[in-house]
């Protein structure tokens, strides 16, 4: 983002982050090459014969009995042979009905891992009636859009740096939500117009509006274009940006539509309301459009008939939060509605940045294709989170691809193009909140951040100075806020001391889970507490019930320190909750010893 400039008048206006130096707008030349999203990795040899869905243990059986077998024709027999094989494996097998092709569909009861269901599939295979069994697969519409170019959308689903979102499509794509978006206005555009909903002009300066008037109900874009020195001297020509129109399509672009890109939430909608214009925006018109776009009384501004739960605000420049910020901002979050903001472009502290270091809102930097900090976002401890922003200095099709108009001044025909900043990086997070919020609409801005923050990954490249939480994960968030998992919260822990020997073999404690229902949590967390005069020695692995292991910490020579004291986070969502679950423990030199004293699960 550009610092705020003098207006001519002396008066002073926040930036435009379109206008910045570090946001490059180009012409699609190339296409980045899409990707499959990753796939998970199966741990059990039989888990994919064994799954409903990826991660989801089968509840059912196909099975299919050769001609001439009684089972294959008496209903009797069926629920006789099943109750048989339930016997021979110590399961409660019962046939449940009878499909039209003739095949049997049998229940497996209270079967709880991997083994346990791979052992009653093998009692059925070696029967020589029974011609073939199979899980009873869970389908869901595929992900994968018809949108043209979203191919170039790497930015969604590459397996490196991409934000995960096609895998949360099928939970949420955004239905019932508005997205407020606070930015230049919206300029026509056939792959986001059936998402387009009422929305407002702020902007009260006719200057700094250039559509002629004051504050009304049209927010169209009419072009934010300045020449040399228009916005303070020094500063050179610029064109128009069609900003607000490229971030409204990262969020909520149509979708499966045959043409043009997929939004993150298409079946959200957009508000546009319109506050930046020639040189900038106003603090008092983003301030107004805050309030009202939450669902407050703005003095001459009609009632808001699309009170948004999502704000997004790619805008900002230098220094402090001030108060009249900060209290619009707190009194929307007040209202139920979270506020998504742009941690800046000048590759300095985000504390020296407004809104970016308000309290109360989700601030966020970008990433690049590589998934390290873009090389000009802002950073610091009052980051909240990171996201896809791009980076076109590494090549064109490295940006983020959306909607945009080809007019250099006013608006002409409708095109896409690669931008990159901030800016871009922030309607991924408003797009995903859109997702959270319309898969559980009880959410509170407090718990959207929580649970974007938790579910996060680990940045896949380099951050100095602080990204957040990590990169965001859409499809792990939306599956922990919808219900989709298992609830949150209930902790299992051994507090029986076991003893580590040294340079010895493994040893391993105990934790019976029960009571939970379906898979445990992606954000599974592992408590830890050994005493050891030399933690580098210690190997720590998670062993889940179905015997699939996690590793939790390696040995190494230069980890010096005494004790394991430590909060561990495990991805176990493809694991059955209930369970014997283990924790072993290996001290892999001489001259040490130590003491397994207790640990822990939350789930």
């Amino acid at each position: 983002m550009r610092t705020p400039t003098a207006f001519p008048t002396g008066r002073t206006l926040i930036s435009v982050a379109a206008v910045s130096a570090a946001l490059l707008a180009t012409v699609a030349t190339s296409a980045a090459v899409a990707q499959e999203p990753p796939t998970q990795v199966s741990a059990p040899a039989l888990s994919g014969q064994t799954e409903a869905a990826p991660g989801a243990l089968a509840e059912r059986l196909i099975v299919g009995y050769k001609s001439g077998a009684a089972e294959a024709s008496s209903n009797r027999a069926a629920e006789a042979d099943a109750t048989a094989k339930g016997k021979e494996t110590g399961e409660n097998v019962d046939f449940q009905r009878r499909l039209g092709t003739g095949a049997a569909l049998v229940g497996l009861g209270d079967a709880r891992s991997t083994t346990e269901v791979a052992d009653v599939i093998a009692e059925f295979k070696a029967d020589p009636q029974v011609s073939y069994v199979v899980p009873d697969r869970l389908n869901t519409p595929q992900a994968d859009p018809n949108d043209t170019e979203y191919a170039k959308q790497w930015d969604l689903f590459e397996s490196t740096a991409g934000m995960n979102v096609p895998a949360a499509w099928p939970t949420s794509t955004g239905s019932g939500v508005t997205v407020a978006v606070i930015d230049t206005g919206y300029v026509t555009h056939s792959d986001l117009a059936a998402n387009i909903v009422a929305g407002y002009d702020f902007i009260t300066d006719t200057a700094v509006s250039v559509d002629g008037d004051g504050r009304d109900s049209n927010p169209a874009d009419p072009g934010d274009y300045y020449a040399a020195n228009e916005c303070g001297t020094g500063i050179g020509a610029s064109n128009s940006s069609w900003h607000g129109t490229h971030v409204a399509g990262t969020i909520a672009a149509a979708t499966n539509n045959s043409k043009g890109i997929a939004g993150i939430a298409h079946g959200a909608k957009i508000s546009p309301l319109r506050v930046l214009g020639k040189c900038g925006g106003y603090d008092s018109d983003i301030i107004d459009a805050i309030t009202w776009a939450s669902g407050g009384t703005v003095s001459g501004v009609p009632a808001n008939g699309n009170i948004a739960k999502v704000i997004n605000m790619s805008l900002g420049g230098d220094g402090a939060c001030t108060s009249a910020t900060q209290s619009a901002i707190t009194a929307a979050v007040n209202r139920g509605t979270t506020v998504v903001v742009a941690a800046g472009n000048d590759n300095d502290n985000v504390a020296n940045h407004s809104p970016g270091n308000c309290n109360n809102v989700i601030s966020v930097a970008a990433t690049n294709r590589a998934g390290a900090k873009a090389s000009y976002s802002n950073y610091g401890s009052l980051v909240d989170i990171s996201a896809p922003g791009g980076q076109t200095s590494t090549g064109t099709a490295n940006g983020i691809y959306s909607t945009l108009n080809s007019g250099t001044k006013t608006p002409s025909t409708e095109s896409y193009a690669y931008y990159q900043g901030t800016s871009m990086a922030t309607p991924h997070i408003a797009g995903l909140v859109a997702l959270m919020k319309s898969a559980n609409s009880s959410l509170t801005p407090a718990q959207i951040e929580s649970a974007v923050k938790t579910n996060a990954r680990a940045l896949p490249g380099s951050c100095s100075g602080g990204c957040g939480a990590g990169l965001a994960d859409a499809a792990k968030t939306v599956q922990a806020v919808s219900g989709s998992g298992t609830t949150t919260g209930a902790t299992f822990s051994s507090t029986a001391a076991v003893s580590v020997p040294d340079a010895g073999a493994a040893v391993e404690s105990s934790i019976a889970v029960n009571g939970r229902s379906g898979n445990a949590s992606s954000a599974l967390q592992v408590g830890v507490d050994i005493t050891h005069t030399f933690r580098g020695d210690l190997v720590l692995d998670l062993v889940a019930p179905d015997g699939s292991t996690y590793r939790l910490k390696s040995a190494s020579t230069s980890d010096s320190a005494d004790d394991v004291k430590a909060t561990y986070t495990v991805d176990a969502s493809s694991e059955t909750a209930n369970g014997t679950w283990k924790l072993r423990v290996q001290d892999t030199a001489a001259q040490d010893t130590g003491t397994l004293n207790s640990w822990k699960l939350t789930f």
